[in-house]
């Protein structure tokens, strides 16, 4: 699974890039002022995500130009059930872009290749949260025709929103 662009490719996350996955994390943590709360650590990564059982699944998003940084981003996500709908449930746990490279279509890269994820995987919604005060993301969220849910801030794309994000 890739998606490619003339800058930068998406792909799954390998093993052997646990540690740069973790560093996008604590810059995430950092941007996000929660830095203090961040107990994980790169092997707890390794194990939950690349161990035995495996709990998530991650993107990376690598920069094709050498003279700048490795990975520009990433998304991490896994997969709940939806008793109502009878189908898995994509569920965004984290995406995020370098803030020096936002506004390059990066982020909206990463939700096409994880609506394409979901098409193939039949799911009937993808789910995630936003922390209130990021309005940068909410107003982005929008423009993908996601719905800010009544009772909670998780953010829904159903089944037709999927098929157009994965098409475009």
């Amino acid at each position: 699974m890739k998606d490619i662009h003339p800058t930068y490719f998406i792909r799954e996350t390998r093993l052997e890039e646990v540690a740069d996955l973790f560093n996008l994390v604590k810059k995430l943590a950092e941007y996000e002022k929660l830095l203090a709360d961040v107990s994980a650590s790169a092997e707890l990564f390794r194990k939950n995500g690349f161990g035995e059982k495996s709990y998530f699944q991650s993107l990376l998003v690598e920069n094709k130009v050498q003279s700048e940084a490795r990975y520009l981003g990433f998304a991490l996500y896994f997969f709940t059930f939806s008793t109502f709908l009878g189908k898995p449930t994509l569920y965004l746990e984290d995406l995020f872009v370098l803030p020096e490279y936002r506004g390059r279509g990066i982020g909206k890269s990463l939700l096409k290749t994880l609506a394409r994820v979901a098409m193939e995987r039949d799911c009937g919604r993808m789910e995630w949260s936003v922390l209130n005060w990021n309005k940068p993301a909410i107003d982005f969220y929008l423009t993908l025709h996601a719905k800010p849910m009544e009772e909670w801030t998780v953010y829904r794309l159903t089944a037709p929103d999927i098929k157009t994000l994965a098409s475009q």
